[in-house]
């Protein structure tokens, strides 16, 4: 269906105003949660063929994620959706003040091909939660999972309320030329600016939801072998293609080699002594993006790992130091299994860093000291994180998630999702059996004593 005629199809559909019934979104949910495990099979195979996922890795990071997320919004919609009451002035005497949600109308949900399911479904929820029509833009690196998507939302809903447009660069630069009524993006930096420029032309809201370069900290106060567990299951899940993924190491030069040495044996535990002959490790996305990662490991000593196999696009796990703040892996994100690692004396030294580049996604700090827990926490601005572990803060729907800055904006998940997509509006119902008359003209002196005492 051309995109122009999708777009006009679902504003007409969403101006007969059947969204807007809260049962009727329930519903839609509920149909869509049944749909995704009648395809859940489908969706392992899709994901194994476009990123060699193994099934535990799919329903643990894609899967059950999304189905979570799912049970979540069915069970308290009704809650999100209701007025909200709040006091109101005694100079507005006498009235109800209240908020009231509403959809947006029609949005525009584009996902990258790193998590395709999930990134292109938890969105699409919050959508659907809040009242909106979607229409879904998979990327166009993860063509199987894209398939996949498009069945499942062929078999739930009509392409007038929910449909997904497939394809690449030519797709998307005719979706952005249409107006929507809100635009979520996850994606590269790049392609997330060229998003909220054309936005800007009508003023769209957009929700951008981005990356950039999540430090992991290790003070010598750590629990050393409890964080080499956990830094290598964030950085290595998906190859490293997280966006939220540890994207280097900062650790206290006094426990660096044991921390390494714990690394290395995690690596090895994890993901077996040669880990490219491992069933469920997966792969890079594309040669195109194996070659920069190779790129990147130029000029730098492999303290770990460093194999790599071009006929799967597969690199070991990685472990890089002689590292310095000028070294090509600490110019851009890193999206793959490659840890540079870095040392520091002081704390202080690590506020410095952080704090005087782009706002990163995501940061993790190891450490048994809640001083430099305060201060990192007080000095350093990001999306959200993890103290002792890697990755998991985004594994809830009571939090939200999202990126500040560089990183991004707007939060999404749970009852941050149905805000997302809701435009709240602030509504004052004056009550007629009285009008006091202070607010009139002729302004008297008598008036202006009681607006000091009512807007106290």
């Amino acid at each position: 269906m051309e995109i122009e005629l999708l777009v006009k199809k679902q504003r007409a559909y969403f101006e007969k105003g059947k969204t807007r019934d809260i049962s009727w979104r329930l519903a839609a949910l509920k149909t869509l949660k049944k749909t995704i495990l009648k395809y859940e099979k489908e969706i392992d195979e899709a994901l194994y063929a476009d990123l060699r996922k193994s099934s535990t890795e799919t329903y643990m990071c894609e899967t059950g994620m999304v189905l979570s997320e799912l049970s979540h919004m069915i069970r308290h919609l009704r809650g999100y959706a209701r007025e909200k009451q709040v006091i109101t002035p005694l100079a507005q005497f006498h009235a109800k003040s209240f908020t009231s949600p509403e959809p947006y109308g029609v949005v525009l949900v584009m996902s990258p091909w790193n998590y395709p399911f999930m990134l292109a479904m938890e969105p699409l929820i919050g959508a659907i939660a809040a009242g909106n029509c979607v229409i879904v833009k998979p990327s166009a690196y993860a063509p199987a999972t894209a398939d996949v998507i498009e069945k499942i939302l062929g078999d739930c809903f009509a392409p007038h309320f929910a449909a997904v447009v497939k394809g690449g660069r030519a797709e998307n630069t005719a979706l952005l030329e249409q107006r929507f009524d809100f635009i979520f993006f996850t994606g590269s930096v790049k392609v997330g600016k060229l998003v909220m420029e054309k936005a800007s032309r009508s003023l769209t809201p957009v929700c951008l939801e981005l990356g950039g370069k999540s430090p992991c900290i290790v003070d010598k106060t750590a629990n050393i072998r409890l964080a080499a567990r956990r830094i290598v299951f964030g950085k290595y899940l998906n190859l490293g293609q997280t966006c939220v993924a540890p994207d280097y190491l900062f650790v206290h030069e006094d426990v660096k080699e044991r921390l390494l040495k714990e690394i290395e044996k995690c690596i090895r535990k994890q993901f077996g002594a040669r880990p490219l002959e491992n069933p469920d490790y997966g792969r890079i996305v594309n040669e195109k993006h194996f070659d920069r990662l190779l790129g990147l490991m130029e000029h730098t000593t492999v303290s770990v790992g460093g194999e790599c196999r071009r006929e799967t696009l597969q690199i070991e796990p990685t472990v890089l130091t002689g590292i310095t703040p000028s070294s090509a892996v600490m110019q851009e994100e890193i999206f793959g299994p490659l840890l540079p690692v870095m040392t520091f004396r002081e704390i202080s030294e690590v506020i410095s860093y952080v704090t005087r580049r782009e706002k990163p996604l995501a940061l993790y700090l190891f450490t048994g000291s809640r001083q430099v827990q305060r201060q990192i926490l007080k000095y350093c601005s990001f999306g959200g994180g993890c103290i002792n572990d890697t990755i998991i803060h985004l594994a809830t729907s009571r939090m939200g998630f999202g990126g500040v800055g560089g990183s991004g904006m707007g939060s999404y998940h749970g009852k941050d999702s149905f805000e997302l997509f809701s435009h709240r509006r602030s509504i004052v119902k004056k009550y007629t059996w009285i009008d006091l008359p202070i607010r009139y003209q002729p302004y008297r002196g008598w008036k202006k004593i009681l607006l000091k005492m009512f807007l106290k």
